[in-house]
């Protein structure tokens, strides 16, 4: 029995060493920490419980028989964050190059089932070369296993991932199966193909940080949320992050305690506004005056920064926020815009997690770029997102809604459950200027009626009393009141219960 207990405790030892002194001090010099020590820091100290810590490759080819390390190149299990059950995989660069084995997928499928059946979120920490070439097919078999995996686990738990090295080849596409990816700058990088196949096929130079890294994904493509400037910044925003999520889709949205008074009034709101209609202004300003203690975590703020998404808290419950932005793009819907949006809507009614959106939409952006880029269907994802949501819906028209985009921007036509304005919103179809020009285009050269006549459309119906007479606003309400008002709204719409009619599932025009 000695024997055979001081075997288990060898094997364990080696498991902890990973790939050795040797290789955890390369990981030490990029800037990297190694897998156990992402997990230390990611989970609240002695929480974590791991799993098949003596679980090997079972490959004998290429000499690998003579190379087996216990753990195979990932550490799983679970553990808590500021006490939240999750389940975690963070693959270890220093065995195998964190390379994915047949073995190595069933330790991450064995914590994603654990997960689905509890009813708690995966992370999953990736740092990997990719399927490990050794085993063949074998390895692609145990990506595909993961794979669906992440299409089981998708609106049942939420799934996050933290890309903290490579990641090439069809590893990508796990992480792009979850909820949100998180990535390290100048240290992390994803693409399906790597620079050397696209110089060979297209003739393209271009260095692994331009092709894929954390920049060009939270800029360009909005594969990533948000980058990090190191692991341990990743790690701890993760932290924060998980606490504004529930473990599973049968649960409601957490609530933390908070000493923000729920009737604060903020007068700064009632001048907020410019006088001028076309004067930008900050949104995310407004929205941290308004949710609880100004924490609000926004994500993709780099990417189509004329649309806000994010979470906040209202009396201490989760609330997702969906905004237009007025400094860019004077707030105008787009194809980016819309994306970002309707996904973000869309976990957010996945999760049970209100919906709260700020608007200030002069309509879709122009031109032929979007009309041959697809926006009238990548508009209507965000229609058919915010139409299908069952959650609570609160929405507030700060200064003007116009056209198809008041009724894209969660209006009460498609399901708002309350809708406020505030005294100098702009409900129409479109701007007086241009109504006036397409109305009484036989008077243009009479600048003084033009004049006059945009006063009497914008008196008569770019007001919220209109839209209020017909019931489509549910309260002119001052800004300084805001958040009272949505407080309020937030804990009548506490039990709300309505379904869509039954189907398999809905064809969102993808």
């Amino acid at each position: 029995m000695q024997d055979f207990l001081a075997e288990i405790e060898d094997r364990r030892s080696r498991a902890l060493k990973g790939g050795g002194q040797k290789r955890i001090d390369v990981q030490h010099k990029k800037g990297k920490l190694t897998a156990r020590e992402r997990l230390d820091a990611l989970l609240d100290p002695g929480s974590f419980e791991e799993y098949d810590v003596f679980v090997e490759h079972r490959c004998t080819d290429f000499g690998m028989a003579d190379q087996r390390i216990p753990g195979d190149g990932v550490v799983t299990g679970h553990g808590y964050i500021n006490g939240q059950l999750v389940f975690v995989f963070s693959q270890d660069f220093t065995v195998f190059g964190g390379s994915l084995s047949e073995s190595h997928a069933e330790k991450i499928c064995k914590v994603m089932d654990r997960a689905m059946r509890v009813g708690a979120p995966v992370i999953g920490l990736n740092d990997s070369g990719g399927a490990r070439i050794q085993e063949g097919v074998a390895s692609l078999a145990g990506y595909a296993e993961v794979f669906q995996r992440n299409v089981l686990a998708s609106g049942v738990v939420p799934q996050i991932s933290v890309i903290m090295g490579p990641c090439a080849g069809g590893a990508v596409y796990s992480p792009a199966m979850t909820d949100f990816i998180f990535m390290v700058n100048n240290s992390s990088y994803m693409f399906v193909t790597g620079p050397d196949v696209v110089k060979t096929v297209t003739q393209e130079s271009v260095s692994h940080e331009e092709l894929g890294g954390a920049t060009t994904h939270t800029t360009r493509s909005s594969v990533a949320d948000l980058a990090f400037e190191n692991d341990v910044e990743a790690l701890n925003q993760v932290r924060r992050f998980i606490d504004f999520l529930p473990g599973s889709n049968r649960l409601k949205a957490p609530v933390r305690e908070t000493s923000d008074p729920l009737d604060r009034s903020d007068e700064s709101l009632d001048s907020l506004i410019p006088d001028s209609s076309t004067t930008p202004y900050d949104m995310g300003d407004l929205i941290r005056r308004i949710v609880d203690e100004r924490d609000f975590f926004e994500l993709q703020h780099d990417f189509a920064k004329n649309i806000i998404v994010g979470f906040g808290r209202i009396a201490g419950a989760t609330v997702g926020v969906v905004a237009n932005q007025p400094s860019v793009l004077a707030g105008c819907l787009d194809i980016n815009a819309s994306r970002k949006a309707a996904r973000f809507v869309r976990f957010c009614d996945c999760f049970n997690i209100p919906i709260l959106t700020f608007v200030d939409v002069p309509g879709f952006l122009p031109g032929t770029a979007q009309e041959h880029g697809g926006i009238i269907k990548h508009g209507a994802k965000l229609l058919f997102a915010f139409a299908e949501a069952t959650v609570p819906k609160v929405t507030i028209i700060t200064r003007k809604a116009y056209g198809g985009a008041y009724d894209v921007m969660s209006s009460k036509h498609l399901r708002g459950d309350v809708n406020f304005a505030w005294p100098g919103a702009e409900i129409a179809v479109m701007g007086s200027k241009g109504a006036v020009e397409i109305i009484f285009r036989d008077e243009l050269d009479d600048s003084e009626k033009i004049k006059s006549r945009e006063k009497d459309y914008r008196d008569r119906f770019a007001t919220p009393l209109i839209a209020g007479s017909r019931g489509f606003i549910d309260d002119i309400i001052l800004p300084r009141h805001t958040r009272t008002k949505i407080a309020d709204a937030l804990a009548m719409l506490e039990n709300k219960q309505l379904e869509n009619p039954w189907k398999k599932h809905s064809n969102i025009p993808l």
